[in-house]
């Protein structure tokens, strides 16, 4: 019995550590002791928060105007606020999660007016570019997905920076980038494409 009960929690560990995991990339940096609420990141002025365990929510984060960004501090909070300071946009449809970002139904290239923002799927014709939110489908130990602003673009890589990737993964993140009979794809799992202001 008490094998078991070891087999049993070592087995829990190994569920939660890869919970939200993306596979396929190289993370960049190695996460530290953290409480909620910490500023872990920054890209383009704009804060990355931990958020502890994937699925802990403290609250919903609403802009000044009344906007909602989201629940704290979830990966769609970071996006959205993102957009919202850096590009002042506002969504058309300002809920769901990480995966409802993407329209499936729509083809590449497309205008997804829930989000206000140009569709690209993965793969796509045109090269993913800074600044473009990417979002991961849900998978059995991540029903929502995911979703993260790409901040690197080079001719074999992207990188990403992301809230909420887990308690043991790291705010930044890379992917490979390959070019497929034509057509740009983003090397990783549950990848479902880009998005794009303008």
């Amino acid at each position: 019995m008490k094998h078991l009960i070891y087999l049993i929690t070592a087995l829990f560990v190994i569920t939660i550590g890869v919970s939200n995991t993306n596979f396929n990339f190289k993370s960049i940096n190695t996460p530290t002791a953290r409480t909620f609420g910490q500023e872990v990141d920054n890209f383009n002025g704009v804060a990355v928060y931990y958020n502890g365990t994937v699925g802990n929510v403290n609250g919903r984060n609403v802009a000044p105007d009344g906007y909602n960004l989201g629940l704290k501090y979830q990966c769609v909070e970071f996006v959205k606020r993102y957009y919202y300071e850096y590009f002042n946009h506002r969504m058309p449809n300002s809920y769901g999660n990480a995966k409802d970002f993407f329209n499936k139904s729509l083809a590449d290239g497309s205008h997804n007016g829930a989000r206000g923002l140009k569709q690209y799927t993965n793969s796509s014709s045109s090269k993913p570019k800074v600044n473009d939110l990417l979002i991961f489908d849900g998978t059995v130990y991540n029903k929502f997905g995911h979703v993260a602003i790409i901040s690197k673009v080079s001719d074999t890589e992207i990188e990403i920076v992301q809230q909420n990737p887990g308690p043991l993964s790291s705010s930044r993140a890379k992917y490979d980038l390959d070019i497929v009979s034509g057509k740009y794809k983003i090397d990783g799992n549950n990848i479902l494409g880009w998005l794009r202001k303008g």
